[in-house]
């Protein structure tokens, strides 16, 4: 009696495990259909560069102040702000082509014999001049103009526009993305597959592109020096195409 039992469970079990496993078969098979990426895939990197020319100078200021107090170093520095941008104004810019950086207030501390010594108070502004490439003959007066209102000469760049950098940006991804395409369809090709035409997924997404440095002020370089250093920097430079770059994942379904 008890074998006739035992058999009987070990046929219900069998039959139970040959269901579970049927379902199962028919389950992936339709997660398989339903869902396209469940298949075999390839994922492949996209990449564009693009070469282009610089339509912009920015020449770059740091106006600071100090003072026993912290209203005695922002109205020393509003002072020589207002001369500097009258001055931008006088050589003919528009304000708009002056962008300014918010005003930062802060104790200064500073080193002295091996201690530190309270002085009072730095106040500092970022002041840059955006000016088009073709009027880069200019930037001489404008250097001149910013160290004569009291401010300090940080650094000059050639770079693009925003609206140029926007243009750029679009191309060079949507060239990526085309690279990706062929990259993949070349692959599957060689493995005698086909690709489909629409991705899966896009994991990176990624635009790159620096602006060119024509002069950086370096410490220890006094006024003189650095007005010097950046107009000759500046007038020996026949700026060259900058990089424009985009790179993009982006994985498809083969079949």
């Amino acid at each position: 009696m008890k074998n006739n039992m035992d058999k009987s469970v070990k046929i219900t079990l069998i039959i139970a495990v040959t269901v579970l496993l049927a379902i199962g078969i028919i389950g992936f098979g339709f997660y398989k259909t339903a869902n396209p990426t469940s298949g075999q895939v390839i994922s492949v990197d996209g990449t564009s560069t693009i070469k282009v020319t610089p339509d912009v100078v920015t020449i770059h200021f740091n106006v600071e102040t100090n003072g026993s107090d912290a209203k005695i170093a922002k109205d020393a520095n509003a002072v020589i702000m207002d001369e500097l941008i009258t001055s931008m104004i006088k050589l003919g810019f528009d304000r708009a082509d002056i962008k300014t950086e918010a005003l930062q207030i802060y104790p200064w501390i500073d080193w002295v014999n091996g201690k530190n010594v309270d002085k009072g108070y730095k106040a500092a502004h970022q002041v840059t001049l955006v000016l088009n490439t073709s009027d880069a003959s200019l930037v001489g007066d404008v250097i001149d103009a910013g160290v004569d209102a009291g401010a300090l000469l940080s650094y000059i760049n050639f770079e693009l526009s925003d609206a140029r950098q926007s243009e750029y940006k679009a191309l060079a991804l949507k060239q990526a993305g085309e690279d990706a395409q062929v990259k993949a369809a070349a692959i599957a090709d060689g493995l005698g597959l086909k690709v489909s035409s629409k991705p899966v997924s896009v994991t990176t997404s990624n635009y790159q592109y620096t602006p060119w440095n024509a002069y950086s002020y370096a410490s220890g370089v006094t006024r003189d020096m650095a007005v010097s250093e950046a107009k000759l920097a500046v007038s020996n430079i026949v700026p060259g195409d900058q990089t424009v770059s985009g790179y993009i994942q982006v994985t498809y379904k083969i079949y």
